[in-house]
């Protein structure tokens, strides 16, 4: 594979052309990481030309012709200039004059303006895009950085990827995008804010926007947590968006699923509509955030059952951290509604485990209702109660199946 590429880079030299590995797989590849796509840049010929050197490839792309050679994409260096608002709106120049720096110099950031000779190996690096990698920093690569709302998300994505710090100046050119981050399409934030949520502390996303003062265009239910104060003897952390920040973090420390880690995210949704004159207590936010919960998936056209999983985590999570003080029929209650329901019993397990220990220090097993819930679900079945009443179906056979899970718990 490595020397097709360097086959096509050859043809390509041989025709007063250059070709370049470009973006992510050179950052990737300077950072030691796993590459997964490849994209090159040719420089010194047209799309014609590079059409008739490689009739196989095929074209991709609308706006801007994209070639597919051995799966791989060939995109001619080009400029761009913004000509409206939004997202899309930008004339693009391609011709065989541009040169690699001028390509390099239209991209987000420094760290992703960085290309590499594919036949000398040598790193082209205008905007010392190798220096911030080393540094960890996040920086726009010029002021051009200005001219797309999405790279607003994608530097909080990737200061989430990768841990690294933004530049002050860069979130000031983040906050200056601001008005326009609402011309961008729901698909596209939800694509960049799920990639976050898919890492390791997904925390960062958020602490990025807040800082760039951009959290409350399309996270306004998260930026509402922000000072609202809690009891200081259980959340020690601080404000509910400080806990809600500990406990997204906590659960991606326990699962992959976005899905539950979703739902942790939105948990504590209700405290921020609480009035100011109740802090520091939050009565009845369980209830109130559920229709927070489905204003904010639907904005961001979350899937339905991600937001299903978060209106349960929402409403149940108070339960289940007090799970070991109920009375047995709650306990059952509790159980076999959680069971039922789209997080079921691990995910939510998983909620109110991130919710309690993420900043106090509490004997997980107090809190575990998964082991016993499953335990009593799985002894207490239609099984068991077609062997002991010999009832088949019906509202007798629900209700003595219920009643025999309660005794069931009361000698547990």
């Amino acid at each position: 594979m490595e020397n097709q590429i360097k086959r096509i880079a050859t043809k390509i030299k041989e025709n007063g052309g250059k070709l370049y590995l470009v973006g992510g797989a050179v950052r990737d590849k300077l950072l030691e990481k796993e590459i997964h796509d490849k994209d090159y840049c040719v420089v010194g010929i047209t799309a014609e030309e590079f059409k008739d050197l490689f009739p196989e490839s095929i074209i991709r792309g609308k706006s801007f012709e994209v070639f597919e050679l051995d799966r791989k994409e060939f995109a001619m260096a080009r400029t761009e200039k913004k000509n409206g608002i939004g997202h899309k709106e930008f004339e693009i120049t391609a011709n065989k004059e541009i040169t690699i720096e001028q390509d390099l110099a239209r991209r987000d950031i420094t760290i992703n303006s960085i290309a590499e000779d594919v036949l000398t190996g040598e790193l082209i690096d205008p905007f010392n895009g190798k220096s911030d990698l080393e540094n960890k920093i996040i920086r726009a690569t010029t002021g051009k950085f200005k001219e797309d709302p999405l790279r607003v998300y994608r530097v909080a994505r990737f200061a989430t990827t990768l841990q690294f710090e933004v530049e002050e100046e860069t979130l000031k050119m983040m906050n200056s995008l601001k008005d326009e981050l609402n011309t961008l399409s729901p698909e596209r934030v939800f694509m960049e804010f799920s990639k976050a949520l898919s890492k390791q502390k997904p925390s960062i996303f958020f602490e990025v926007l807040k800082k760039a003062n951009v959290l409350d265009v399309h996270f306004k239910e998260i930026y509402d947590l922000i000072g609202a104060l809690q009891p200081i003897e259980h959340h020690p952390e601080g404000d509910s968006f400080n806990h809600t920040m500990l406990v997204v973090d906590k659960a991606a420390e326990q699962t992959d699923n976005l899905e539950i880690r979703f739902a942790s995210l939105v948990h504590d949704l209700g405290k921020g509509i609480t009035p100011k004159k109740e802090y520091p207590h939050h009565y009845g936010h369980e209830i109130k955030g559920v229709n927070l919960v489905v204003q904010f998936g639907n904005k961001l056209k979350v899937p339905t059952r991600w937001i299903n999983s978060g209106k349960v985590a929402c409403r149940e999570h108070m339960r289940g951290g007090i799970f070991y003080k109920m009375r047995p029929s709650k306990k059952v209650e509790f159980i076999e509604r959680v069971a039922k329901s789209s997080i079921g019993l691990h995910g939510l397990q998983i909620v109110v485990n991130s919710d309690k220990l993420s900043s106090r220090n509490i004997d997980e097993g107090s809190i575990d209702f998964e082991t016993i819930g499953n335990k009593c679900l799985e002894e207490i079945n239609g099984k068991f109660i077609k062997r002991k009443y010999h009832i088949i179906e019906g509202t007798e056979f629900g209700n003595k199946l219920h009643q025999e899970r309660i005794e069931w718990m009361k000698k547990t």
